[in-house]
C-alpha cells in the first residue's frame, strides 16, 4: 500500500527572499459606508384617546419619563401631532405598529405614523 501522504521535504522551500524583496503590498480600499436613514415616529391627535393612555403609550414603547411624555402629549393635543422617536426604519415601523396594535385593544382611535427625518 502505498503512504497517501508523502514525505517532508527537508530542502528549504524556494520562494521570494526573505529579506521583504519581491514582496506583494495589498492596500484595503475604504467602503464609503452612509449611516442609515432615520424615521419620525409621529402620533396624530383625536378626540377621543384619553390624554393618559398616550402618557402611557409614550412611556411604555418609547421609554420616556413621565415628564417628557406629558410634553409631547400636550404637543399632539395642541398641535395636531408630536415626534414620539426617531429610529431606523425597521425599529420605528416596529413601534407603530406597537402603538396601533395597543390602541386598537384598549379600543382607541389612536393613529400613529411613520415620516422621514
Amino acid at each position: 500500500m502505498t503512504n497517501p501522504f508523502p514525505a517532508r521535504s527537508s530542502a528549504t522551500p524556494k520562494g521570494p527572499p526573505e529579506d521583504g524583496q519581491g514582496a506583494a503590498v495589498v492596500e484595503k480600499e475604504e467602503l464609503a459606508l452612509e449611516p442609515p436613514k432615520l424615521f419620525q415616529v409621529v402620533m396624530l391627535n383625536d378626540d377621543f384617546t384619553p390624554m393618559e393612555f398616550v402618557v402611557l403609550v409614550l412611556q411604555e414603547h418609547f421609554r420616556h419619563d413621565i415628564e417628557s411624555a406629558t410634553q409631547i402629549m400636550l404637543k399632539i393635543h395642541h398641535e395636531g401631532r408630536g415626534v414620539c422617536g426617531v429610529y431606523t426604519k425597521d425599529v420605528a415601523a416596529t413601534k407603530v405598529e406597537l402603538v396601533l396594535a395597543a390602541a386598537r385593544q384598549a379600543g382607541h382611535p389612536l393613529q400613529c405614523i411613520l415620516e422621514t427625518a
